[in-house]
C-alpha cells in the first residue's frame, strides 16, 4: 500500500499544481482583461468628457457636423446590440446611466451573483425598488443592462410568439445566432439541475429535449451567459462588433428628458438632455438628415418613465407634476406586468454545487418550472449583512411593514449572524407563470429621473393566475416526492408542509405572512410571491408604439425594448430582447439604405 501511495502521490501533486497554475493563470488573464477594457473599447467614456459644442467626437469626418444620426437612451440588453448594429453605417451616441461591467467582480463572477442584487449603494449595478404590491425588485444600472445582474439563462421565444409579434422569421433566425456566437455558452449541467430534470420527466413534463435554445414543450436545459469558469458575458461585450469610428458610448450619463420641436403638425424629437457623473447638464442633438432618431431602450421601468418626464403620457398625470404636455397618450405606463415567481426551498443531505437557472420544464398549463442551488460565497459572507434585500434566508419578511422599525432591522441583522451554514445547504425549485393576466401600471413620484417611479403589478389579482400558481405548486410537490429527487432530500419523509414553511421564511418581500400559508396554497402563492425580473409593458405595441416601434403620433422617436411587450417571451426574455436589438438595428439599416446596408 505504501508503495502504491508513493507512486501515486507525485502524480496527485502534479495534478494539483497544474490545476492551481491553470486557475492562477485564468485569474491573471481575467485581471488583464479588466485592466485592458479601455483599450478594447476606446469609444466608452465618462459622460463628463462630453462637450455639447463638439458632440460628434469619433472623428468620422462625415457631413453630420456635431450631431448624431441615432441617440440611444439606455445601454442595456437591447441598447447594446442595437448600437453595435446601427454604428456599422451611421453615427451613434449610446447613453448609459450606470458604469461599465468589465471590472466589476460582482457582475462578472457567478459566485457573486447575489451580491450585486443585495448591494444598495449608489455605485451598485442594480437599483433596488419595491413595487406597491410589497415585492422587492431590481433595475439594472450598468452598461449591458439586465444581462449583468440576471441568472444568465438563455432561451429563445417560441415560433408562435415571433409570429404574433409580426417579426420577419428569416431575420429573427439570423439575429439569434449573431448573439449566440458572441456571448452564449452551453452549460455543464449541475447535479441539482439533473435531479430536477429527472423529477420533471417523472411527473410527466415530457419529452426530454436535451440542450436547446428553442422553446419546446417538455424538459430541457438552455444556454447561459456564464462560461465554464463561471465568468459572465454581457450585452456590453457585443459592442466589440461595433464600428468604433462611428460610436460614442457615455457611461454615468443620466438622461433627464427628450427634447422636441413642437412647431409642426406632430412633435419631432431633436435631441436629449442628460447629466454627467459630476452633476453637470449636457445636450446632445440629432442630425437633421432624414431618418435620424432618438431610440429609447431603457427597459420596462425606464422607458415609460422617460416618456412621461418628456411630456408624453396621460395629460392629467403630467399636469399634476407641472410637466409640459407634448402628447396626450393615456396608455403610457399602463399594461405593466410581472411574471410572478414562487419558490420552494428543499434542504439537502449533502452540500450542493452552486447553479443558477439551467433546467426548465415548459408545461402546457402556462407555467414554467426552473431550479437553482447552492451558495457561491464563504461562511463569512453568509453572516455578513448584505442589506434589507439580502438573498439569504431572513426573518424580516415575517414582520408586518408598519413594524419594520430600525430596531427590528437591527434584530434581523443580529439573528442572521447566527443562522448556521447548513441552512444554505439546499436548492430551490421555482415556478413562474408564463403569461399573467393580472396587470398594473407605472406612475411618476416626482420629476427627478433618479427617483424610481411608483410601480404596481397587481400580482394574482386575476383568479386564473392564482389557480395556475396553485396547480404548479402541486407539480413541485410531485417533483420533490419523485424517486430521482429524494436522494437529495435532507429527510426522505420531509412533508410538503415543512417545505412550504421553510419557503415562507426564505422568501423576502414586504407582504405580511399568514398563519395558514401551508393550509391554503392560494394564500401561500399570494404571501410568498417574488419576482424573477421579467416585468414588461408600459409602452406597448398598438397603444404607445407602432409595430415597428415608432412612438405613435411623434416623429423621429422609437422605443425598442421589453416595455413594448404585451407578454414576456419564452421561459426567460433576455434572449429575445438581445435578438430584438440586433433585429431592429438590421431592419432600420435595410429600410434606410436598402441593399447598401450590406448586412
Amino acid at each position: 500500500m505504501a508503495v502504491v501511495i508513493g507512486a501515486v502521490l507525485p502524480v496527485i501533486v502534479k495534478l494539483f499544481l497544474l490545476l492551481l497554475c491553470l486557475n492562477f493563470n485564468y485569474s491573471l488573464t481575467q485581471a488583464r482583461k479588466w485592466e485592458s477594457w479601455k483599450d478594447k473599447y476606446p469609444f466608452i467614456k465618462p459622460a463628463s468628457s462630453f462637450s455639447s459644442s463638439n458632440a460628434w467626437s469619433s472623428g468620422s469626418g462625415s457631413s453630420k457636423g456635431h450631431n448624431y444620426d441615432y441617440i440611444i437612451v439606455g445601454g442595456g440588453t437591447a441598447g447594446c446590440p442595437l448600437a453595435a448594429t446601427l454604428s456599422q453605417k451611421f453615427s451613434v451616441l449610446l447613453l448609459e446611466r450606470g458604469g461599465v461591467p468589465f471590472a466589476n467582480a460582482n457582475v462578472s463572477l457567478m459566485q457573486n451573483f447575489h451580491i450585486s442584487l443585495a448591494d444598495t449603494s449608489p455605485a451598485s449595478a442594480s437599483q433596488i425598488f419595491a413595487s406597491t404590491d410589497g415585492v422587492f425588485n431590481a433595475r439594472a444600472r450598468v452598461l449591458g443592462g439586465g444581462t449583468c445582474i440576471n441568472a444568465g439563462f438563455y432561451s429563445r421565444a417560441s415560433k408562435s410568439y415571433i409570429k404574433k409579434a409580426g417579426w420577419d422569421s428569416k431575420l429573427v433566425n439570423e439575429s439569434f445566432p449573431w448573439i449566440e456566437k458572441q456571448i452564449v455558452h452551453r452549460p455543464i449541467l449541475a447535479p441539482w439541475q439533473k435531479a430536477v430534470s429527472d423529477g420533471l420527466l417523472e411527473v410527466g413534463i415530457s419529452p426530454y429535449n436535451g440542450f436547446t435554445y428553442d422553446h419546446i414543450y417538455g424538459t430541457k436545459f438552455g444556454g447561459t451567459l456564464f462560461d465554464r469558469f463561471g465568468h459572465r458575458k454581457t450585452a456590453a461585450d457585443l459592442l466589440t462588433s461595433a464600428n468604433p469610428e462611428k460610436l460614442d458610448v457615455l457611461v454615468h450619463a443620466i438622461v433627464q428628458k427628450i427634447e422636441f420641436d413642437t412647431s409642426g403638425r406632430k412633435p419631432r424629437a431633436v435631441g436629449v438632455i442628460f447629466k454627467d457623473e459630476k452633476g453637470n447638464q449636457h445636450k446632445a442633438f440629432l442630425s437633421k438628415r432624414k431618418g435620424s432618431e432618438v431610440i429609447v431602450s431603457s427597459g420596462a421601468i425606464g422607458s415609460p418613465q422617460i416618456l412621461l418626464l418628456s411630456g408624453i403620457g396621460p395629460k392629467a398625470e403630467l399636469k399634476k407634476l407641472d410637466i409640459s404636455v407634448v402628447l396626450d397618450n393615456k396608455f403610457v405606463g399602463k399594461g405593466m406586468s410581472d411574471n410572478p415567481l414562487n419558490t420552494i426551498f428543499v434542504p439537502t443531505n449533502r452540500p450542493v454545487q452552486q447553479s443558477l437557472i439551467q433546467t426548465v420544464g415548459i408545461t402546457k398549463m402556462g407555467v414554467y418550472i426552473e431550479a437553482s442551488s447552492g451558495y457561491g460565497e464563504t461562511e463569512d459572507s453568509i453572516h455578513c449583512h448584505h442589506g434589507i434585500v439580502s438573498a439569504e434566508i431572513g426573518q424580516l419578511s415575517a414582520i408586518p411593514p408598519k413594524q419594520r422599525t430600525l430596531e427590528a432591522i437591527e434584530v434581523y441583522k443580529r439573528n442572521k449572524k447566527h443562522v448556521p451554514q447548513e441552512a444554505f445547504r439546499g436548492g430551490f425549485i421555482l415556478e413562474k407563470l408564463a403569461t399573467p393576466l393580472s396587470t398594473g401600471h407605472i406612475s411618476l413620484k416626482s420629476t427627478k429621473i433618479d427617483d424610481s417611479p411608483s410601480v404596481t403589478f397587481n400580482y394574482f389579482s386575476h383568479p386564473r393566475d392564482l389557480k395556475r400558481c396553485v396547480d404548479s405548486i402541486r407539480i413541485v410537490e410531485k417533483i420533490v416526492k419523485s424517486k430521482h429527487f429524494t436522494t437529495y432530500a435532507q429527510c426522505d419523509k420531509e412533508t410538503l408542509d415543512k417545505l412550504l414553511n421553510m419557503s415562507v421564511q426564505a422568501n423576502i418581500n414586504l407582504i405580511p405572512k399568514h398563519t395558514n400559508d401551508t393550509e391554503s396554497l392560494e394564500q401561500f402563492c399570494k404571501d410568498t410571491v417574488i419576482t424573477i425580473w421579467h416585468y414588461h409593458g408600459g409602452c406597448q405595441v398598438g397603444k404607445v408604439v407602432t409595430p415597428d416601434y415608432r412612438v405613435i403620433n411623434v416623429n423621429r422617436l422609437r422605443v425598442i425594448d421589453g416595455s413594448t411587450f404585451n407578454e414576456s417571451p419564452g421561459t426567460n426574455p433576455q434572449a429575445t430582447v438581445l435578438m430584438m436589438g440586433r433585429y431592429m438595428g438590421v431592419k432600420i439599416l435595410r429600410e434606410r439604405l436598402g441593399r447598401a446596408a450590406g448586412l
